[in-house]
């Protein structure tokens, strides 16, 4: 998505089909890296071909295929910070919290330089994000707000989905706990603001709050 006001560009990585995001202000050279995955000399090339510097990389949740790309980009950007929330900041460090020993490959990142959780404000790169704690996909979940943006947009890795929300079988999962965050969080934004998850396509507030199967707003 591109506009006056900034671009957003989305990188898939096999093999989870991870979103990863690039995010910056028209005629700046800098910007923000969302949730690296397993592709990162895809994210470093394309930074590369934009003269894009990252100035922080925002991780969602501390997953194996949102995380997998951090250790690369900091070895290119030896001064690049990594923000996660505070809860899930175990899992860079640890092949069994973020359940790639579960793969038989054991990857790790290099650990955060800030730890968040909300009501904290990300400011970067020409960027106001809020930040919303959102367990039970993760216990540390976090999703970024830009509600400066008209539409509001939302980096919102695996919480909520066109149709669907995050996984809650994993180790700290809690449906009932992610489900209320959604419609308590993000159901309370405007209806176009327009949701950016770290897998599928992206979609609205107003959509998912009519007819998501999981957490749809009942009459």
């Amino acid at each position: 998505m591109t506009s006056a006001a900034f671009k957003l560009e989305f990188l898939v990585s096999p093999p989870f089909m991870e979103n990863t995001f690039i995010v910056s202000r028209p005629g700046r050279n800098d910007c923000v890296v969302v949730d690296p995955g397993f592709r990162p000399q895809q994210i470093i090339d394309s930074l590369n071909n934009q003269q894009l510097t990252p100035a922080a990389i925002l991780l969602t949740h501390g997953h194996v295929d949102h995380i997998a790309g951090n250790a690369a980009l900091r070895e290119t950007w030896p001064d690049l910070p990594i923000l996660i929330g505070v809860n899930d900041a175990p899992m860079l460090t640890d092949p069994d919290a973020n359940f790639s020993a579960l793969g038989g490959v054991s990857v790790v990142s290099p650990p955060a330089d800030r730890l968040l959780a909300e009501p904290e404000q990300v400011d970067v790169a020409g960027f106001e994000f809020a930040v919303y704690d959102i367990p039970g996909h993760s216990p540390g979940h976090v999703v970024y707000v830009l509600q400066t943006e008209s539409p509001q947009i939302v980096l919102g890795g695996d919480v909520l989905f066109r149709g669907g929300i995050g996984r809650c079988d994993f180790p700290g999962g809690d449906q009932d706990l992610l489900v209320r965050g959604i419609r308590e969080k993000l159901f309370s934004l405007p209806d176009d603001t327009i949701v950016y998850p770290g897998h599928g396509n992206s979609t609205t507030v107003g959509r998912e709050k009519r007819t998501n199967p999981f957490c749809a707003l009942r009459p």
